[in-house]
């Protein structure tokens, strides 16, 4: 039981240290340095390389995901069960599809507009410009959904301290 444990602890840290430190740490840095070293097109090769990264930790996250709910349903087959068994299968689920949905849909909808656009940054087209409406949507709506995993997350760890 206590592998079963260590190991869905182990990928909740991994998922939600993994996102704060992507959108806190990585996002800004990468945006800052280029920016600051005037590279030419700066947002656009910042906007890909971050696009790369988190593509790639949304591959990490689902795994997580899956020895997350498999760790717990495994501990609430096995008994005892944790307290809020229920609860937090319902969580991590949601976790799981907000990244899925993120990870899938999201981010192939994003590249629609950005192919569009073609090597201009969408913050260089005009405000009202249908391309750049429809990249910021997305991506506030990419941000509204890496919030659910790191939300539930910390429920979820906060939870596991208490057991």
């Amino acid at each position: 039981m206590l592998a079963l444990r260590y190991a869905g602890l182990v990928a909740l840290t991994i998922w939600v240290g993994g996102l704060i430190a992507l959108g806190a740490i990585g996002a800004p840095a990468i945006f800052d340095v280029l920016a600051a070293r005037h590279v030419a097109g700066d947002r656009v090769l910042a906007g890909a390389i971050f696009g790369e990264i988190l593509g790639r930790f949304h591959l990490l996250s689902y795994v997580c995901g899956v020895v997350l709910l498999g760790t717990l349903l495994v501990r609430g087959i096995m008994g005892p069960r944790p307290i809020m068994f229920a609860v937090r299968l319902a969580v991590a689920f949601v976790m799981l599809l907000a990244t899925a949905y993120s990870g899938l849909i999201v981010s192939a909808q994003i590249a629609r507009p950005q192919a569009e656009i073609g090597a201009a940054a969408p913050s260089s087209l005009a405000e009202e410009d249908p391309r750049r409406v429809e990249f910021g949507r997305l991506h506030a709506m990419s941000t509204g959904l890496a919030v659910v995993p790191i939300l539930g997350g910390l429920f979820l760890l906060f939870r596991e301290l208490k057991d």
